[in-house]
């Protein structure tokens, strides 16, 4: 069985942490303060140095590294944030770091990486498959391993956000954050368990990639025989030896949340919170949104980094406000003649629905002679406001037909 991490690890880590990394702001959020009749607050790690919390457990890895290891340099595996951490870190301390990322690793994240001054390699179609690549590197060359998660100076680095999280909220009752291989909600749990064992320690993962409920459900862990899901940060197909047993010991529940929830996350924390988090940083709000938790306030969630693609962005935005019943994509078959596009567009105008854009088809098979099909997608301000539409439409003899429909 492996040993814990204990506090006194934590609180050793801080203390290396000293004038490295931020104490990162705790804000409250409106919208899920009021939903959930008390204070619910933001840990901002979204705005730490190199935009995430993974700098903590890089740099105390890399920091206690001997003058010999830090000669023959550290190797790192990630999508994104724990390669930022490590490149950060390694440049701090005066060593070369080598990662490996995905191949389908997001742009601005490899470039980050880069421009911290590590030699980026991109192998393989997820973080598991890189971390291989990054243990045979290391074998070959004498290269340390700086882990993302399974090591106990990663954790204990990780850990020092809940130190922070207790001093400035010290009635927290319930700590949300999101879950991969488990490094920040090992750490987070090893401290506020030590320091407050009634506060509620609940971590999230992307329904498309949770290794953990069945590794728990097993006993051991367990790897998932594939895993998809926009939160790339978390996209971890097993979890680690160490921080499993954490996991099982320490943290109170584990629940998931699907593409949508964290979509809706996102769109709420840019539009209410004014807080760009990529998605893996925004599975906790998700599950807080969704309703996938029931919690005593005040709760804590985190928003473990920042690092989102600015395509993704756009992505997640538009689907964010299909998911909350923004935006809406119908097709209305209509008969062909002059200005019938006119009246149609009228009328979603007298609704007060804004159209974003418009396609007009007549070559359609399954129109009828005289039909003609036109293709909308609209904005509107929610669910009931775009019912209301659609059955306005559908009064005015309008055929409203959906993706399913046809």
């Amino acid at each position: 069985m492996t040993e814990l991490v204990g506090l006194a690890e934590v609180r050793a880590a801080r203390e290396l942490l000293a004038g490295v990394t931020r104490t990162t702001p705790l804000e409250p959020s409106r919208p899920l303060s009021a939903a959930f009749g008390g204070p619910v607050w933001l840990k901002c790690e979204n705005v730490q140095r190199a935009g995430s919390y993974k700098v903590r457990g890089a740099y105390v890895r890399i920091s206690r590294l001997s003058a010999a290891e830090r000669e023959r340099g550290v190797v790192a595996a990630s999508a994104g944030n724990h390669a930022q951490g490590v490149a950060l870190a390694a440049g701090l301390v005066g060593t070369h770091a080598t990662v490996f990322m995905p191949v389908n690793a997001p742009l601005p994240k490899v470039a980050a990486t880069k421009g911290y001054g590590a030699q980026v390699e991109l192998v393989g179609n997820t973080v598991d498959e890189s971390l291989v690549a990054a243990q045979t590197f290391a074998e070959r060359t004498g290269a340390i391993l700086i882990h993302p998660f399974d090591h106990p100076d990663v954790i204990a680095g990780q850990g020092t956000v809940a130190l922070e999280i207790l001093e400035q909220c010290p009635d927290v009752r319930t700590i949300v954050t999101g879950v991969g291989g488990g490094g920040l909600i090992s750490g987070m749990a090893v401290a506020a368990k030590a320091l407050r064992p009634d506060v509620r320690l609940i971590g999230v993962q992307a329904a498309g990639a949770a290794a953990y409920p069945p590794s728990l459900a097993a006993g051991e862990p367990v790897r998932l025989p594939a895993f998809s899901t926009i939160a790339d940060g978390i996209a971890v197909g097993r979890p680690g030896e160490i921080t499993f047993n954490h996991v099982r010991k320490l943290v109170d529940e584990i629940v998931t949340v699907s593409e949508e929830d964290i979509s809706r996350a996102l769109l709420m924390l840019l539009e209410r919170g004014k807080q760009v988090v990529e998605p893996a940083g925004a599975v906790g709000v998700a599950a807080l949104l969704a309703g996938t938790v029931q919690v005593a306030t005040p709760v804590v969630a985190v928003l473990s980094g920042g690092n989102i693609d600015p395509l993704l962005m756009l992505r997640v935005i538009e689907h964010g406000l299909a998911a909350a019943g923004r935006y809406l994509r119908v097709t209305v078959r209509c008969s062909d003649r002059p200005g019938q596009l006119a009246s149609l567009l009228s009328e979603i105008a007298e609704h007060r629905a804004n159209v974003v854009d418009v396609e007009h088809q007549r070559a359609n098979p399954h129109l009828r002679l005289g039909e003609v099909e036109v293709a909308l997608s609209v904005e509107t301000r929610g669910v009931e406001h775009s019912d209301t539409l659609i059955s306005a439409l559908r009064a005015s003899g309008y055929q409203v037909v959906f993706a399913a429909d046809r």
